[in-house]
């Protein structure tokens, strides 16, 4: 017996898909607009996990300055089959459903084997014991393909649309477990309505009947800390157990509660009763049987930015402006760029060293998307801290510029709002710098404004760096969670 802590993959890591391959095992999850896409993780326990890279590049994707906040690569699927690894997933805003694979979840991948025949969103792959591949999807739609091509072997047809009258079937994955074959979706939409139903049928083109006990995931009308529970996939670890990973949320603050770091990945353990998956508690802390601890060494809280690459945790919307072979040892962020990392802690430090050319403004920004951040920048003398909310932009507070680079702040606490006042913020989000060696705290801001239930969409919070106008300079960039 043991416990662990959820979520396990803290931060904006939604719509997690697991494979195994011996006794290791790789998450994928979606990325949406920014890019590099589609980051992998792995781990040896299901309860620790790192990221080891990212499965589409900023080629792959050819994201255009169009592509909306909350637009590009929805939810992938990650197989492990014939010794390669296989991700399928959609990029809504161009390009549709695409197959890639690798000998190393790390990388590299390969390039996109487009699927013109697949439609719809949240695309799944399994093989059957006579070799054929079956592509099901959101709707809930199936047909068998040629994964190397690409092509569709046939007309795909609904097989299952989950509990009559749910909104949203999607996020199907099918499974060969025993004699069976288990159609996992998920319905009721990504919001509170969240959860996870499941059918069985003796092909995998079914027919399916659902489980009496539908839906098996829910936590919807509850008041427990997590939320929006859904999209899941199963696994069988190498000690035979059985586990779901899942997406959800926590929402803090006042009605109808704020979440801000997105959707999140939890793990739960699963039992099988008379045949079906039965889901065990969904809390902060879980306890039960659990795989022996394999934990991984500290990740560096700094980047001083002397690899010769990014490492694969940084993000930047739309295209990888940001460069690293400007100014030795310094990231260079062009006017109209960001780079960033996803916000993990609900409370938090983050810290750089910025300094920027002459004429130019920008500095650290906690973002949501394009009309919501907070951010605190230099501006011809000035240190400046101003938010953006929705058509709303308002510089907040000033501070005479000091000589040389400067040392931007942002301080996030999350630490339990009143849970009786209706109208309480999810967190504070404190935007200053630091001079003469004393903090100096330029605006205190509802951290609320920059959630999902404001913004909408589907991401979550990153911080980072970033360039309002003329080029920004950044000589290391630390992250400190609580």
């Amino acid at each position: 017996m043991g416990a662990f802590r959820n979520p396990v993959v803290p931060g904006f890591f939604p719509d997690p898909s697991v494979c195994r391959a011996g006794g290791d095992y790789y998450l994928a999850c979606s990325s949406f607009e920014y890019v590099p896409g589609v980051p992998i993780l792995h781990s040896r326990d299901l309860v620790h996990w790192r990221q080891i890279g990212n499965a589409l590049s900023e080629e792959h994707l050819g994201f255009g300055a169009t592509v909306p906040a909350s637009g590009g690569v929805y939810a992938p699927t990650l197989r492990y089959h014939d010794g390669l690894f296989w991700l399928i997933t959609t990029n809504v805003s161009g390009g549709g459903n695409v197959i890639v694979t690798a000998t190393d979840p790390a990388g590299p991948w390969s390039d996109p084997v487009r699927l013109p025949g697949i439609t719809g969103i949240d695309p799944d792959l399994a093989w059957d014991d006579d070799g054929n591949c079956w592509c099901t999807f959101a709707g809930i739609a199936q047909a068998r393909i040629d994964p190397k091509t690409g092509e569709v072997l046939e007309t795909p047809r609904r097989i299952w649309s989950g509990t009559p009258g749910a909104q949203y079937p999607e996020a199907p994955h099918l499974y060969r477990i025993g004699e069976w074959w288990y159609l996992l979706i998920a319905e009721g939409g990504t919001e509170r309505g969240h959860g996870i139903s499941i059918a069985r049928g003796p092909r995998p083109d079914g027919p399916f009947a659902p489980c009496p006990a539908n839906p098996i995931l829910t936590h919807r009308s509850t008041d427990r800390p997590i939320q929006n529970t859904g999209h899941g996939d199963l696994i069988q670890a190498h000690d035979g157990s059985w586990w779901l990973l899942f997406l959800g949320v926590r929402p803090r603050g006042g009605s109808p509660g704020f979440h801000v770091l997105g959707r999140e990945t939890f793990l739960a353990p699963v039992t099988w009763v008379d045949g079906w998956p039965v889901i065990g508690e969904v809390a902060p802390v879980t306890e039960g049987p659990i795989l022996p601890a394999a934990p991984w060494p500290d990740e560096d809280e700094r980047d001083d930015f002397r690899a010769p690459r990014l490492h694969p945790r940084w993000i930047q919307p739309r295209a990888a402006t940001a460069r690293l072979d400007v100014r030795e040892d310094w990231l260079t962020v062009p006017e109209g760029g960001f780079a960033g990392r996803r916000q993990q802690h609900l409370s938090c430090r983050v810290q750089t060293l910025a300094d920027a050319e002459p004429g130019a403004a920008g500095g650290l920004m906690v973002r949501l998307d394009e009309r919501h951040w907070y951010g605190v920048h230099i501006d011809g003398d000035q240190v400046i801290a101003e938010a953006r909310i929705g058509p709303l932009r308002q510089v907040l507070g000033m501070h005479r510029r000091p000589d040389g680079p400067v040392l931007l702040t942002v301080a996030i606490d999350g630490a339990g709002p009143d849970p009786d006042s209706p109208t309480d913020s999810p967190d504070l989000v404190r935007l200053g710098l630091v001079t003469d060696g004393a903090f100096v705290s330029l605006a205190e801001l509802d951290g609320r404004y920059v959630s999902t239930e404001v913004a909408g969409g589907f991401t979550g919070r990153v911080i980072g760096m970033s360039a309002m106008r003329g080029t920004v300079h950044f000589d290391w960039f630390s992250y400190v969670g609580a």
